[in-house]
């Protein structure tokens, strides 16, 4: 029973380890062939955006804001796709020695229950 109790503290350690690292992290996503930059959070929060001023036409500012919306929003998910996998990668093999993975997430069946945010599997997934 002891030896039960000390392997579930270890792995909250780890699983709060994780955590802490993805608060951290930060990554990347561009559109545009680099005119917008969205930089992202582990935890998939929008931390920074850039916009290359090449990337504004000033003869057209009603295409050019079009333009732009949509590089935004490409370089968003592009970051978001980046988090996600940092997730994976992270919290994925704690996620496994739980129980067999998180739905979604490259394990099947078991999981924690709701799943880990953005890691697929839960409500709301």
């Amino acid at each position: 029973m002891q030896e039960l109790l000390q392997q579930a503290q270890a792995m909250q350690e780890q699983l709060f380890n994780a955590q802490r690292e993805l608060a951290e992290a930060e990554v990347k996503g561009t559109a545009g062939g680099g005119l917008v930059t969205a930089t992202v959070n582990g935890q998939g929060e929008v931390v920074g955006l850039s916009i290359d001023p090449k990337a504004i036409d000033a003869d057209d500012p009603a295409d050019t804001a079009e333009t732009i919306a949509d590089l935004v929003l490409a370089a968003i998910r592009d970051a978001a796709r980046e988090a996600q996998e940092l997730q994976q990668e992270k919290m994925g093999p704690l996620a496994q020695g739980l129980g067999g993975g998180i739905p979604g997430a490259g394990g099947e069946g078991g999981g924690l229950p709701g799943g880990f945010p953005g890691l697929g599997g839960g409500p709301g997934a």
